[in-house]
């Protein structure tokens, strides 16, 4: 089946939260082509993860569930979903 290039917004619970733990965070539970850091408002910073997945392995439903109990993490959205 087809490849999905997929960029996720990743919202932390708030200012304070460290950027750089849930990074690795991420990088520990999937595979990442590119990290960006997106301000928000008032010193909020968001990580956009650019990551690539397949129909096979669910779109990204996987992605999202392996992300979703990252500490300080408030939520996660696909910003960009582009099947390749």
């Amino acid at each position: 089946m087809g490849k999905i290039a997929v960029v996720l917004r990743i919202m932390p619970e708030d200012a304070e939260t460290d950027l750089d733990e849930i990074e690795d965070g991420v990088r520990d539970r999937i595979n990442v082509d590119d990290v960006e850091r997106d301000e928000v408002a008032f010193g909020l910073q968001a990580l956009m993860v650019s990551t690539m997945t397949t129909d096979e392995e669910g779109g990204t439903d996987h992605i999202e569930n392996e992300l979703e109990d990252l500490e300080g993490v408030q939520s996660i959205e696909v910003e960009k979903f582009n099947k390749i």
